[in-house]
């Protein structure tokens, strides 16, 4: 079975992926069911403090409840004694495992028991759940169709091209941390021509999210390459839960790029980091149909995570690109 915890304080990824002997929730939880000090048994048997989760164990303890027997009176207990914030809904435990979300009044949590039979049979919707290394593999092949299945936000004018470029930002400014930006398309736009696309490319700021218009103001003028751009963005001065986000982010039209881009400079060489935020421990690589960016955002809520990939990407790794979509899209990759 595999174990995964969502959480903006595990690494580079975000998230902390570990493997059970257990075939089912079921099972593990009635492994632990009378363990002596839950807290503990909880951190070594998961490697990480998941955070609510040992409530359950306590309450056993502390009401002698009887250790459960199906996957019906494990539910019943759950939703009646797991600590979580939020509303029922938040705990879902059935045939497929247990997926439970939460926060700890500073950012958004989920955790996930996701039996092995589900892991292989929906690789569409938990390959990316439950990848666990940096970085993903960025070999492309021949470019082939590739259709998202969750929805994408069209974004500014349609290329030329026969590719689409897909940009997942997993990034947050408050509490709401799990899957609170959609996806943006960039139909007729390969990967190696989005840098030309950005900065020639009328910015409508009230659809662009702000990632995208920081993005394309610290392209340079004349410049063809996400690379360098992207180096800049990890400067940027704000992408911190205790700094406002958009410092000085620059009005700009399509004809008045090149000054946005000398302000948005400017901001970058004269800006602050806060809580201890280091951009040197960021990860960044760039190929030619992806682009990646683990970027270190503090001390206190570790990385955000930034990708761009393009059909030709997809298209050799479906999997793995559908099922990034989805974890944009909803907290439950097993949801609708």
């Amino acid at each position: 079975m595999h174990f995964v915890y969502r959480s903006h304080y595990e690494g580079p990824l975000g998230k902390w992926v570990r493997r059970l002997p257990d075939e089912t929730a079921l099972a593990w939880f009635r492994r632990g069911w009378a363990c002596g000090e839950p807290s503990r048994w909880v951190e070594d048997e998961l490697g990480v403090d998941v955070y609510g989760l040992d409530s359950i164990f306590h309450r056993a303890r502390e009401l002698n409840l009887p250790r459960p027997e199906n996957d019906a009176q494990l539910r019943e207990l759950l939703h009646e004694h797991l600590y979580v914030e939020g509303g029922s809904d938040y705990v879902r435990l059935d045939g497929r495992g247990l997926r439970v979300r939460t926060d700890d009044d500073e950012v958004g949590l989920a955790y996930f028991f996701l039996h092995d039979d589900v892991v292989q049979a929906a690789p569409d919707r938990l390959a990316y759940l439950v990848h666990d290394t940096w970085p993903l593999p960025d070999l492309a092949g021949p470019p082939l169709p590739f259709t998202p299945d969750v929805p994408t936000t069209p974004t500014g004018l349609s290329g030329e091209g026969q590719a689409t470029t897909y940009a997942v930002f997993l990034t947050f400014y408050d509490g709401e941390s799990l899957a609170c930006s959609t996806p943006q398309a960039f139909p007729g736009v390969e990967l190696p021509a989005l840098a030309r696309h950005l900065r020639t490319t009328r910015c409508d700021r009230d659809d662009w999210p702000p990632e995208l218009q920081v993005l394309r103001a610290l392209i340079a003028p004349e410049e063809d390459t996400l690379g360098p751009a992207l180096d800049r963005c990890n400067r940027w001065p704000g992408f911190n839960l205790n700094a406002d986000p958009w410092p000085g982010l620059p009005t700009e039209h399509d004809a008045e790029h090149d000054a946005a881009h000398r302000r948005a400079l400017e901001v970058v060489d004269a800006g602050e980091h806060t809580d201890n935020r280091r951009p040197q421990d960021s990860l960044l690589q760039v190929g030619d149909h992806l682009a990646q960016l683990a970027m270190h955002c503090g001390e206190s809520f570790g990385f955000q995570q930034w990708y761009l990939f393009d059909t030709t990407w997809a298209a050799a790794h479906p999997d793995l690109a559908r099922s990034l979509l989805r974890y944009a899209n909803h907290w439950d990759p097993l949801g609708d």
